[in-house]
């Protein structure tokens, strides 16, 4: 997995860095790997040499960093023009010089008279507070426009006017093609609205090594295929974990349909299902053993509730008996409005619990998400004592400890529909009852999750039964890619 840090903890590795390095030559790293990296657009757009550049530059590293890498394009033969968010004699001067001496120039915006093919944003820094200043947030419009035209926008390591560690933004913001961050992933590329304003994001080694954990985990493939449980030659149905699922109910037999689907294509090796939908299920997936109530179920490893399930008094005292076990639990969906009444049935649990809500659900639960997605997740996390999954485009996944939370960016928007999270939470009951951590679970989950929403919004429209359909080829491809 790749980490992102918070701003503090980069600028003490970034000076640490540059203790052993000549002056100067921690930017120039920087610049080499952006100038490369724009140089590779370019050439599949036309060619770098005789490609109109617009650098837009501020008083920071940021602006240095791409005067830099413009006067590698200069030499390269690119029309290069810089324009400056911030009076001229704040700007960086050896990056100027630089690209002076290159053949590019510092001109005013007026003085762009063609569309640049390229238009490279370092108007800001990591240390950017409060957005883009006049100067610089019409700089910012005039790159959405030409963007909007068919210009290719690259990021000096994040997205000017985004917050690095939140991804917040508060006013006029770069959107961004590409970004090239520099060591490291910073939050705000990965969470709230500064995922969306980043593009693409690639990273560029610059020779940082961090002492400090990451604030954040981005989830891929290769993590989820390290952790996936996966059977022996000495396993049975029952050591490979047995999932029981309390979801759905007469009114919504769906949700117990879809749970069900989902833990079956998790490694658990026995699924159960409790509650009034069981003909439904039986029909749907006849190898699920049924039975009438949470207490006739038998024997399981993990258990998901509350998918479908209504909130009546028996879907009450289902939630209640097993919250009072000390399994494992995922709960979901109307569990979580039934125990968003009932908060110490939660905060006493024993066992491990996984929460799953979109962001009303969540305010129930911990207050407002706001515009700090991570922090939101954390703080609920320990005051629950709950593994919480919040759900959006960027899945942000934090324990109640003090581990790196994990983010995962697998899925499409398209998967905001409903019954996807009963699939979803199946899937993470499975994993729970094959032997997963309750993180590592809920991150899992969600990475084949989105995968499978993914698949399915290549084949049309997505509705949950067709991304249960495609779970099992998003199992094989993360497993097996």
């Amino acid at each position: 997995m790749t980490g992102a840090w918070p701003v503090k903890t980069i600028r003490a590795t970034e000076h640490e860095a540059m203790a052993g390095l000549p002056p100067g030559g921690l930017m120039r790293r920087a610049a080499a790997g952006l100038a490369r990296r724009c140089a590779s657009l370019l050439a599949g757009s036309g060619g770098v040499y005789g490609a109109p550049v617009v650098l837009l530059v501020g008083g920071g590293d940021n602006g240095g960093d791409a005067l830099y890498a413009g006067a590698t394009l200069a030499r390269r033969g690119a029309v290069v023009r810089a324009v400056a968010g911030v009076q001229d004699e704040r700007v960086h001067r050896a990056g100027l010089a630089a690209l002076t001496a290159a053949g590019g120039r510092l001109v005013e915006l007026c003085d762009v008279r063609t569309r640049p093919a390229l238009i490279v944003d370092g108007l800001l820094g990591i240390g950017g507070r409060g957005g883009l200043r006049p100067d610089g947030a019409r700089l910012a419009d005039a790159a959405e426009s030409w963007r909007a035209e068919g210009s290719l926008v690259v990021a000096v390591d994040l997205p000017s006017g985004v917050e690095s560690d939140t991804g917040e933004v508060t006013g006029v913001a770069v959107t961004a093609d590409l970004t090239v961050a520099f060591g490291s992933y910073k939050v705000g590329l990965l969470v709230g609205e500064g995922a969306q304003r980043a593009g693409l994001v690639e990273l560029v080694d610059i020779g940082l090594n961090f002492a400090e954990p990451p604030a954040l985990r981005l989830v891929t493939a290769e993590a989820v295929r390290g952790w996936w449980p996966h059977p022996g030659p000495n396993d049975d149905k029952y050591t490979r974990g047995v999932v029981g699922l309390a979801s759905g109910s007469e009114q919504y037999p769906g949700a117990a349909i879809l749970s069900t689907g989902g833990a079956l294509s998790g490694p658990a090796g026995y699924v159960r299902y409790a509650g009034a939908a069981r003909e439904a299920v039986r029909f749907a997936h006849p190898e699920v053993v049924c039975s009438p109530t949470v207490a006739d179920a038998g024997r399981v490893q993990a258990w998901v509730v509350g998918s479908g399930l209504g909130t009546d008094d028996d879907a009450v005292e289902a939630v209640r008996r097993i919250l009072a076990t000390d399994l494992p639990v995922v709960l979901d969906a109307d569990g979580l409005t039934i125990v968003s009444q009932r908060m110490d049935w939660l905060r006493e649990r024993e066992g491990p619990t996984v929460v799953t809500p979109h962001d009303r659900e969540f305010a129930r639960l911990a207050g407002e998400v706001g515009p700090d997605r991570l922090a939101a997740a954390r703080r609920a996390a320990r005051d629950l004592g709950a593994t919480v999954l919040l759900k959006g485009n960027r899945t942000v996944i934090a324990g109640p400890d003090d581990a790196p939370a994990f983010v995962v960016a697998a899925g499409v928007p398209e998967l905001a529909t409903a019954g996807t999270g009963d699939v979803l939470s199946g899937v993470i009951g499975s994993l729970l009852a094959g032997g997963l951590p309750p993180a590592e679970a809920a991150a899992a989950g969600a990475f084949v999750h989105g995968t499978a929403g993914r698949l399915a919004a290549e084949a049309g429209p997505v509705v949950a039964s067709r991304v249960l359909a495609r779970l099992p080829d998003a199992v094989r491809r993360v497993l097996r890619d």
